[in-house]
């Protein structure tokens, strides 16, 4: 089934605040490496549901925040420090997940869940705005896939 941009963006959306509730559980028994993780993922799908505004989409992290860092960051759409804050989630989320022995601690957990809370905000503001502006126009858009570089229509079919 495809969907039309602005809802799946608002999926993304809903997801990304599903994966914060998620970290702030975790956070609260102690388990601040899933706590991380969570609140990692919760920044990765907002970076997901912005990207899909401009038709891009990719499962692959890098690829995901490479597009997002020259189409949103560079261009002023977001803070500059915007890169700072996703890289340094994505690096304390990579070792918490890879690296043995990795103590995670109460404080890199907090610090993590105000970054995802912020980058919520920050991100819905943005898509409550650009999705209010793309409702007047058509439902769908032509996506591209990262992995083939091919378009595709994300509008659905009546057939």
């Amino acid at each position: 089934m495809a969907l039309d941009t602005a809802s799946l963006s608002r999926y993304r959306l809903d997801r990304a605040k599903e994966d914060l509730t998620a970290a702030i559980s975790n956070h609260k028994e102690g388990l601040f490496k899933a706590s991380i993780n969570r609140s990692y993922y919760a920044i990765f799908h907002c970076i997901r549901a912005v990207n899909i505004t401009k038709g891009f989409d990719s499962s692959k992290h890098a690829q995901v925040i490479a597009y997002f860092n020259r189409y949103f960051v560079h261009t002023g759409e977001f803070a500059r420090n915007t890169y700072k804050l996703i890289d340094k989630a994505y690096r304390i989320r990579e070792r918490c997940d890879y690296q043995d022995f990795f103590l995670a601690s109460r404080e890199d957990s907090e610090a993590q869940i105000e970054c995802a809370k912020e980058f919520i905000r920050v991100s819905e503001e943005y898509l409550n705005k650009k999705l209010e502006i793309q409702t007047g126009s058509s439902s769908g858009t032509e996506m591209t896939d990262a992995k083939s570089g091919q378009k595709q229509d994300t509008t659905e079919s009546n057939s």
